[in-house]
C-alpha cells in the first residue's frame, strides 16, 4: 500500500510563510505520522525544524518572490518586478520539473502557501491544489499599480483554478477563490511551560519583559540605545545583530526555541504586521504592540484583526525609532470584539488533510 504523501509549495517570502505551514504540517504528524512531507521552499531547515520536529524532505526552490525587501518594513518594488519576470522567463521549466517530482513520488495531494505557480504545477501533475492563507499576493500587487496590476489580474486567473482554500483569520476577501472555508488561527504553541523557559534563560520575575520580533527579515538599525532608557523593562530579542552588553537586553541564540515558547512571560509582544507573530501572540494572549506599515495591503487586515481579537497598541514607525518607547507605560486598548477568536486552525487544517489521504489510501 503506498504511504500517503503531501507536497507543500511555500511562497519565497520571509519566514512567516513557511513557519505557519510547517505548524500546520507538525499537527499532520500528529495526527497521522504515516504521511510523507515534501517542503518545497527557500526556507532553511533550521527555521522548519523548530516548528516541525518530526520527518520530512526538504526541496529546496523558489516560488515567486513574493515581495523583496530590505527589512520587515520596507519594500523594494522595482527589485520586486525584476525578481517576478525573472521568475516568469523560467517558469515552465520550473513548472515541468516539480511536475516530474511529484508524478515520479507519487504525490497526492498540494498544499500552498502561496505561490500561484502551485496551482499550476498541482494541474498538470493531476492532484488537488489546496491554499492555505489570509490574502493572496493579487491583493498585494494590485494596490502598486502599473505593471503590477497586469500580474495581479493573471495570478487572479490562476487562483480560480485552485481547488479548496481555506481561509485564515485576518483576512482579505479571497473571492476569486472558488471553494473556500474559513478556520481559526494557526501558528505554533510554546513547548514548555513558562517557568521552564524562565529557568533555562535566567529571565527575571521583579520587571515585566517585552519580547522585540519582527521577522525573518528583521528591522534596520533598531534603536536598542532606548532599552538603557527603560530599566524598569527587560527586553528579549532573536535579532543576532543587536549589542550584547546591555544589561536589560538578552538575545536568544538557541535555534530550537522560538518566539512563541516566550511569549508566555511577556507583558509586550513589539512587532510589525505580520500574520505568524500577531497569530501566535492571539494565541498566547498576550498584548502586543505593533508598528504600522505603509504600501503592503496586507498589513490594514492585520492590524483590523489585531485591534478585533487583541489587547493591542498600534504606533508609527517613528515613534519607534525615534521616540523614546514611552509607549510601554500607555495602556494596551482591549480587543474591540466581544467574542474569542478561533485558534484551531492547525488542527482544523490537519484534519482535513489528513482525512483526505487516508480515504485515497484505503481506495
Amino acid at each position: 500500500m503506498p504511504r500517503p504523501a503531501l507536497y507543500a509549495a511555500i511562497t519565497s517570502h520571509g519566514f512567516g510563510h513557511a513557519t505557519r505551514t510547517a505548524a500546520v504540517l507538525a499537527e499532520v504528524q500528529r495526527q497521522c505520522p504515516d504521511v510523507l512531507l515534501v517542503l518545497t521552499t527557500s526556507a532553511p531547515r533550521w527555521l522548519l525544524e523548530a516548528y516541525l520536529p518530526g520527518h520530512f524532505i526538504l526541496r529546496p526552490r523558489d516560488f515567486e518572490p513574493g515581495v523583496v525587501q530590505a527589512d520587515s518594513l520596507t519594500m523594494d518594488q522595482p527589485a520586486t518586478l525584476e525578481k517576478l519576470k525573472a521568475f516568469q522567463a523560467r517558469q515552465q521549466s520550473f513548472i515541468a520539473a516539480e511536475v516530474d517530482f511529484i508524478q515520479r513520488n507519487r504525490i497526492q495531494l498540494l498544499l500552498m502557501d502561496m505561490p500561484p505557480s502551485a496551482v499550476a504545477i498541482a494541474q498538470a501533475a493531476g492532484v488537488p491544489s489546496w491554499a492555505v492563507s489570509n490574502f493572496g499576493w493579487d491583493f498585494v500587487y494590485q494596490e502598486w499599480g502599473g505593471e503590477f496590476a497586469e500580474i495581479a489580474n493573471s495570478i487572479r486567473e490562476t487562483y480560480q483554478h485552485c481547488d479548496r482554500l481555506f481561509r485564515l483569520p485576518f483576512h482579505e476577501p479571497m473571492s476569486v477563490f472558488p471553494v473556500i472555508e474559513d478556520i481559526g488561527l494557526t501558528g505554533g504553541w510554546p513547548r514548555h511551560s513558562a517557568e521552564e523557559v524562565r529557568l533555562r534563560f535566567r529571565l527575571p520575575e521583579d520587571r515585566p519583559i517585552a519580547l522585540l520580533t519582527f521577522g525573518g527579515l528583521g528591522l534596520g538599525e533598531i534603536p536598542y540605545q532606548n532599552v538603557l532608557r527603560h530599566p524598569d523593562w527587560f527586553f528579549v530579542t532573536f535579532d543576532r545583530r543587536c549589542p550584547t552588553d546591555l544589561p536589560n537586553l538578552m538575545q536568544i541564540q538557541d535555534r530550537t526555541t522560538r518566539p512563541v515558547d516566550v511569549m508566555p512571560l511577556c507583558s509586550r509582544v513589539i512587532s510589525k504586521p505580520g500574520y505568524g507573530t500577531l497569530s501566535e501572540a492571539c494565541r498566547v494572549g498576550v498584548p502586543v504592540t505593533c508598528l504600522e506599515r505603509q504600501g503592503f495591503a496586507e498589513a490594514k487586515v492585520l492590524l483590523e484583526g489585531l485591534q478585533d481579537y487583541s489587547e493591542h497598541q498600534i504606533i508609527p514607525p517613528e515613534e519607534f525609532y525615534q521616540g523614546n518607547w514611552d509607549f510601554l507605560y500607555q495602556k494596551p486598548l482591549a480587543p474591540r470584539s466581544s467574542e474569542p477568536i478561533t485558534k484551531n486552525g492547525n488542527e482544523t487544517l490537519a484534519a482535513a488533510i489528513v482525512a483526505y489521504l487516508t480515504n485515497l489510501t484505503n481506495q
